[in-house]
């Protein structure tokens, strides 16, 4: 065989092997900045769940009472947030409190801050919320 021919045979040869270097999970690392699981974060950044980063995008409803009313009923508060893991993302709508399973684990929103007091708006800015999950 010429040099040229042993070349290219060596380069059949390692092209699947080469292949398997490519695979790159998806997870966006955002250059380590999301935070840990529990912390409090603002709409539009991003906390680790284990192998999962939960991103809050919007506020869908904050019909929550507020702490100098009576309310006949509690309200609620849900956020548009992205799940993003290895080879799957999602949006989905989290309520304060209540599980949402998504590929067989449980995320909650465990906690938003600040309060509602009657007759104030919340600027969308200043909600920071916490999240966990769990199988």
């Amino acid at each position: 065989m010429t040099t040229l021919a042993l070349t290219r045979f060596a380069l059949l040869l390692a092209l699947p092997a080469l292949g398997g270097c490519a695979i790159i999970p998806d997870t966006p690392r955002v250059g380590q900045e999301a935070a840990n699981q529990g912390t409090p974060i603002a709409l539009g950044q991003s906390a680790w769940l284990g192998d999962a980063i939960v991103t809050p995008l919007a506020i869908v409803e904050d019909s929550r009472c507020p702490v100098d009313a009576q309310c006949v009923q509690a309200g609620k508060l849900t956020v548009s947030t992205r799940i993003t893991a290895t080879h799957w993302r999602q949006t989905v709508p989290l309520t304060l409190g209540e599980p949402y399973q998504v590929m067989s684990r449980n995320f909650v929103l465990v906690s938003a801050t600040p309060t509602k007091n009657a007759g104030q708006e919340i600027p969308p800015g200043a909600y920071r919320f916490a999240f966990t999950a769990g199988q």
